[in-house]
């Protein structure tokens, strides 16, 4: 199997992008792009490190962002598995990329720029829930917003498709798999709707 290892090559195999993949990036939050991007509440973030790359889901029950300004969202970190892959890249590499979903849209708005991490206690009261507050906040300046191709959503049937999961294992299950039974299981699945609903912020 032979590899491209050039650009030439790689461009030659696809032409070049029309006017629309052009001309549909904005370095700022337009009032069509801050209407999209505070509709989703759904995002996925994308971080890279000195052990590589990571890609998170983040989620809300309003908007997943916050605008600081127009070149500045704010991004909270709630309660996870405490792994941090994604902030530990950024404390140690601050580019980020992002994705925002809005279910229903197969249309996707990618943003990328570079993420700072804050404690600062003015800004995480902002994201206040039932008295509880994210333990920090990724704060990201935009270098570029622009729309993803529908297509891939589209091949997926992404919002029409039907009940895949039914035959899909359970966490529970994975981590049984991993941990040859030291973990997961029946219980665990059992005990997560309660867990996860007790410490969702």
């Amino acid at each position: 199997m032979e590899y491209i290892d050039d650009i030439a090559t790689l461009e030659g195999l696809y032409g070049t992008p029309g006017a629309p993949a052009l001309c549909k990036v904005a370095h700022r939050l337009t009032p069509l792009y801050r209407k999209w991007i505070m509709t989703s509440r759904l995002c996925i973030i994308g971080t890279v490190g000195p052990e590589g790359v990571d890609s998170s889901p983040r989620g809300d029950d309003g908007p997943v962002v916050l605008e600081l300004d127009p070149n500045t969202l704010a991004l909270p970190d709630w309660r996870g598995n405490n792994r941090l892959d994604s902030l530990r890249n950024i404390v140690r590499d601050p580019r980020v990329s992002l994705l925002f979903l809005v279910p229903g849209s197969n249309s996707v708005v990618r943003l990328n720029g570079s993420a700072r991490l804050t404690a600062d206690e003015g800004l995480r009261a902002r994201f206040e829930k039932q008295g509880k507050r994210p333990a920090t906040v990724i704060v990201i300046e935009i270098a570029e917003i622009y729309t993803q191709c529908a297509r891939a959503l589209m091949r997926a049937r992404t919002w029409t498709s039907g009940d895949e999961t039914k035959d899909l294992p359970s966490v529970g299950e994975i981590l049984s798999e991993m941990t040859k039974g030291e973990e997961g299981g029946t219980r665990y699945d059992n005990e997560w709707g309660a867990r996860a609903a007790k410490t969702m912020w």
